[in-house]
């Protein structure tokens, strides 16, 4: 692997709070056809009020905050280049209601350290039906290293899935339970999230049992597909029979 690929897997990349609505935002403005230099100025402009203040801390968090949203929908590495195409394609023809699956598959591709967060954060749903958020904090340590920083990145993840409503507070401090849930049926956003996945994946494969169960997709509840199916939809999408009831679904060329 390439070690400036392998690299996104074991760095943080994202330590920002993300706000549903910013990468929202951001992903119409590349539909409507803007430049990355207008759509940064037009970020620049219209988030600024939520980052209040003058001092350049504040600047340099609501910078940091663009570089994210960029890098996800505007100015994505060549490895992602087909995988946002078809995501703004999804984008501009599904309900707004299923937009939050596609700003998820496509910053948990870009940024794997949310994804690995979000491993952790549904296994315990799943384990204990809540979340306890210093019981993350120890996980991802352990993952990445015993630093502050990772315990603030840790720390903001959690408060962007509260904003996205996929986690909910409760009324003891760090403490979190399962908020929103939909369920997926349509073969090609199937298909696409699947995609998103594997590339938040090092070895990029993964048995399709695996990713339809997947805990870093514990918002969401993907209908029973075939591997057969899934790569008929996006020719990058690779299938290798295991047995009969088993598929490992893995990347081919992503451009």
């Amino acid at each position: 692997m390439n070690p400036s690929v392998s690299s996104r897997y074991t760095r943080i990349g994202i330590d920002r709070i993300i706000r549903l609505k910013w990468l929202e935002q951001t992903a119409y403005l590349a539909l409507a056809g803007q430049k990355a230099p207008a759509i940064k100025t037009i970020l620049q402009k219209e988030l600024q009020p939520e980052f209040p203040g003058s001092n350049s801390n504040v600047r340099g968090s609501l910078n940091k905050t663009i570089t994210i949203l960029m890098r996800v929908w505007v100015r994505p590495s060549e490895e992602f280049s087909c995988l946002q195409q078809d995501g703004l394609e999804l984008i501009a023809t599904l309900p707004r209601e299923y937009h939050i699956i596609v700003h998820w598959g496509m910053i948990m591709a870009v940024y794997p350290f949310w994804s690995t967060v979000a491993s952790y954060v549904g296994r315990l749903l799943e384990l204990q039906g809540r979340v306890v958020a210093r019981q993350i904090q120890r996980r991802m340590r352990e993952h990445y290293g015993e630093r502050e920083t990772v315990s603030r990145a840790v720390q903001r993840v959690l408060r962007s899935f509260i904003d996205w409503g996929v986690l909910k507070e409760t009324s003891s401090k760090g403490v979190y339970t399962q908020g929103m849930s939909q369920d997926i049926k349509s073969l090609k956003l199937i298909a696409w999230l699947v995609e998103a996945f594997l590339h938040a994946q090092p070895e990029k494969k993964s048995v399709l049992r695996a990713i339809l169960n997947a805990t870093s997709l514990f918002p969401f509840h993907l209908s029973l597909v075939s591997g057969d199916q899934l790569a008929g939809v996006f020719e990058r999408l690779q299938v290798v029979r295991h047995d009969l009831d088993q598929d490992l679904i893995m990347l081919g060329r992503v451009s």
